[in-house]
């Protein structure tokens, strides 16, 4: 490759690298090599199929470049979050057309893919943080997502009808798990509940389990929604917190089987899983 044209590779592999890669850094990615099959290929088509590799719609992250700022972990994206995406966009029936309550956004990436591929009928994005909730309004907006000021103007139109919608009714709110009130959750009128990576210390556990047990009163259509919570195992002791105080609650649960296409870059050796909860 001409050095002329190795310098346009760099800075196409550069643009690539912040854009496509943003939500997670990885340290363990070999740049180092693929520059070196980059500068011994010949042509272009290497650097296209690179870039070519994303398929559907984009997202446009903004988000911290430390694991705690402000006091919260809300501000970055967590490996979970990412296998919850995967894990959605392979199956998108399960989200279509339909109300899907976000526990925990973070920084958004989780609900902004489901609102690109899913098709929902309407996204409740949702956290307890100022700083996090700013930033997700922010991110939400930067992806060409309009706004509802409230759960009630996101309500007021259940015949909204995604397959003629460019994109489902969004509201980003303020949900504290402990003192949030039953009617307060029965207002987003949810069908779906998600979370990622919120099972980080056995308080929040705790706190999870109790909104899950709101959740579970909020029957609409003589019906509760479904619910998946996405973790990292992290700390045995944790998950199985989780999994006990869940049988205290009342609440069965099953695994998710693991699903095979990888569209994000987490980390390779880190073990996740999907519970489908029984509200």
């Amino acid at each position: 490759m001409a050095p002329e044209g190795s310098a346009e590779a760099a800075l196409l592999l550069r643009s690539f690298e912040c854009r496509f890669l943003a939500a997670r850094a990885l340290s363990s990615f070999p740049w180092q090599s693929l520059e070196e099959k980059l500068r011994d290929s010949s042509g272009s088509e290497l650097l296209l199929d690179i870039l070519q590799k994303p398929s559907g719609d984009s997202i446009t992250l903004c988000e911290s470049t430390a694991i705690i700022s402000h006091g919260t972990t809300g501000l970055v994206t967590w490996n979970a979050a990412l296998y919850l995406a995967e894990w959605a966009m392979e199956n998108p029936a399960g989200f279509a057309h339909r109300t899907v309550l976000e526990l925990g956004s973070g920084a958004g990436l989780t609900g902004l893919a489901i609102c690109k591929m899913c098709r929902p009928r309407a996204y409740v994005f949702s956290d307890c943080h100022s700083h996090v909730l700013e930033q997700l309004q922010g991110n939400v907006l930067l992806n060409g997502l309009s706004l509802e000021p409230n759960a009630v103007a996101l309500a007021q139109h259940p015949e909204h009808d995604t397959a003629n919608a460019e994109s489902p009714r969004v509201t980003v709110a303020r949900v504290d798990w402990d003192v949030v009130t039953v009617p307060q959750l029965a207002a987003f009128q949810p069908d779906i509940v998600i979370a990622a990576d919120v099972l980080y210390c056995p308080e929040t556990v705790l706190s999870l389990v109790g909104v899950l047990q709101k959740l579970s009163a909020c029957q609409k259509d003589q019906r509760v929604p479904d619910a998946y919570v996405a973790f990292t195992i992290r700390n045995l002791e944790t998950c199985q917190l989780f999994t006990t105080e869940l049988g205290r609650a009342g609440i069965p649960w099953e695994e998710v089987p693991r699903h095979d296409q990888k569209l994000f870059p987490y980390e390779e050796h880190s073990e996740m899983a999907i519970l489908k909860l029984m509200l």
